[in-house]
């Protein structure tokens, strides 16, 4: 019996490699914002209602939180080494960014300086992207990429 071994295409290591790196920024800014806290949202440029918005947010948040960061971050590793794991801790890490973005309709971020009018659009752009990750990864997984 002979095992067939499928070539890993370009595109992994690039779409791997921006995961990675797309992930990883989520992963300092959740480091940050949660050990930093107001001093690192001052200086990332936030206001204080934004500020306060954030300070506010209920622990069971960090739960959704949690998993879309870490979860994201996990599986761009695993997607590099090419395990098929990937897939579904992409899913978890699309769970927990769907669970933020609904969170964040259910409580609407107070009115935001003009110079960060992008922050509302972000969860939508976190959503599509992890969306992307997960569909990725496990179509890299049904070839046969991912092992």
């Amino acid at each position: 019996m002979t095992s067939m071994t499928v070539k890993t295409p370009w595109h992994l290591w690039v779409v791997g490699g921006i995961s990675l790196l797309w992930n990883g920024f989520g992963a300092f800014d959740f480091v940050m914002t949660t050990t930093q806290g107001e001093a690192y949202l001052r200086a990332s440029g936030f206001d204080q209602p934004m500020i306060d918005y954030f300070t506010a947010m209920p622990n069971w948040m960090y739960v959704p939180w949690v998993l879309g960061v870490w979860g994201g971050l996990l599986a761009a590793v695993l997607l590099l080494i090419r395990n098929r794991l990937a897939a579904p801790v992409f899913a978890l890490s699309l769970l927990g960014a769907v669970g933020s973005l609904v969170f964040g309709l259910i409580n609407p971020m107070p009115e935001l300086p003009e110079a960060m009018a992008m922050m509302k659009f972000m969860p939508w752009v976190i959503v599509a992207l992890a969306a992307f990750q997960a569909w990725y990864a496990w179509t890299m997984s049904k070839a046969g990429v991912l092992r």
